[in-house]
């Protein structure tokens, strides 16, 4: 659905960014936004976070940004001649390496590499296949990573990587079950596709009949599939799923042309993605969301962010409680101990850090 994508970027821009606001969110610590002037006027919906000082983001304009002092400083460290490419998602390991994934039919999808910061990249990934269009990409480790395209032949495409992303091969599709009629993956925050423990990975969709969630244990060459609760719809499905461990999960979606609105847009997993348990209505986010992440310093505390607004919960998915009432489209945690932190991302040029 290569029309969805362009409608989302119109969708994310329409409500303006709030001012800081703090906010006590019931059932534990008070979380609000700390924004960083990035000095761009970009869409951000790829970002990467590596601590509370570094961060990388991607979005329109072929631009991609970097800070290693907690959001103080932003530098352009965008890869040449891509000023007509969407990063749609960004991988980074640390302040020095990170890749970069564009979206679009045919070549536009891409991905690039550095290994300096982004004083110089390299294309690592040019998609041939016009029936192709990459959406977003996830690493288990520093080395294995798999990149997921809408169903080409009636399957979704996998692409994968044993080399840190040095170089990618499109995978067999003779272990992904057929997708249905319409559906898709969301190209909203990088978050469609996530990697977990071992070779674990899954990844959502929208579109069809009904949302589902795709499961592999062994770096994507088998895959499982299971239905979801949530809604679904040309505009509507899971648009963010987020994981804690091999088994306790979550998902977040909704409409994206109704972004006030929340129908059946939360589930959670205790079973590894095998099967999903709907969060009721009043419980759930009050709006389509398209980012979730785990904080590294809570087990069971996970945000949400979407463009009406940012939402925490303190039982892993199964309670939300907005505490923003501004526009972000993804959010990304990592870190460990007194370098964890947590970073949202968004329209003109929107960055901002979480502070507890």
């Amino acid at each position: 659905m290569r029309i969805l994508r362009v409608a989302a970027v119109a969708a994310g821009g329409l409500l303006l960014m709030s001012q800081l606001v703090p906010a006590q969110a019931s059932g534990g610590p008070s979380y609000q936004w700390k924004q960083t002037p990035t000095g761009s006027t970009a869409q951000f919906r790829g970002l990467a976070a590596v601590s509370k000082d570094v961060a990388w983001v991607g979005g329109t304009e072929g631009q991609v940004l970097r800070t290693v002092d907690g959001g103080k400083h932003w530098q352009n460290v965008s890869p040449p001649s891509a000023g007509a490419l969407q990063f749609r998602d960004v991988e980074a390991f640390d302040a020095q390496r990170a890749l970069v994934l564009s979206i679009g039919t045919g070549e536009d999808s891409r991905i690039y590499r550095t290994v300096n910061g982004g004083k110089s990249w390299t294309e690592t990934f040019r998609n041939t296949d016009a029936n192709a269009f990459y959406d977003c990409f996830a690493f288990n480790d520093h080395k294995h990573g798999l990149a997921l395209s809408d169903p080409v032949d009636g399957k979704f495409r996998i692409a994968a990587t044993s080399d840190g992303g040095k170089s990618w091969q499109v995978q067999s599709n003779a272990g992904m079950p057929a997708a249905l009629t319409g559906e898709f993956a969301f190209a909203a925050s990088g978050t469609c596709l996530v990697a977990g423990p071992g070779r674990t990975a899954w990844f959502a969709s929208g579109g069809g009949d009904r949302p589902r969630v795709f499961r592999t244990v062994d770096g994507g060459k088998h895959w499982t599939v299971a239905d979801s609760p949530m809604a679904s719809g040309e505009a509507a499905g899971i648009f963010s799923l987020a994981f804690r461990g091999p088994l306790v999960g979550v998902a977040v979606g909704g409409d994206f042309l109704k972004p006030t609105e929340a129908v059946k847009a939360a589930s959670v997993t205790y079973d590894g993605g095998r099967t999903w348990k709907l969060v009721p209505a009043d419980k759930a986010p009050k709006g389509y969301r398209s980012g979730s992440s785990f904080v590294p310093w809570s087990r069971s505390t996970v945000l949400a962010v979407g463009p009406s607004g940012s939402d925490v919960s303190y039982d892993g998915g199964r309670s939300w409680k907005q505490f923003y009432d501004g526009s972000f489209d993804s959010v990304e945690c990592a870190g460990h101990g007194s370098h964890a932190g947590c970073w949202a991302s968004g329209a003109k040029g929107a960055v901002a850090r979480l502070v507890r």
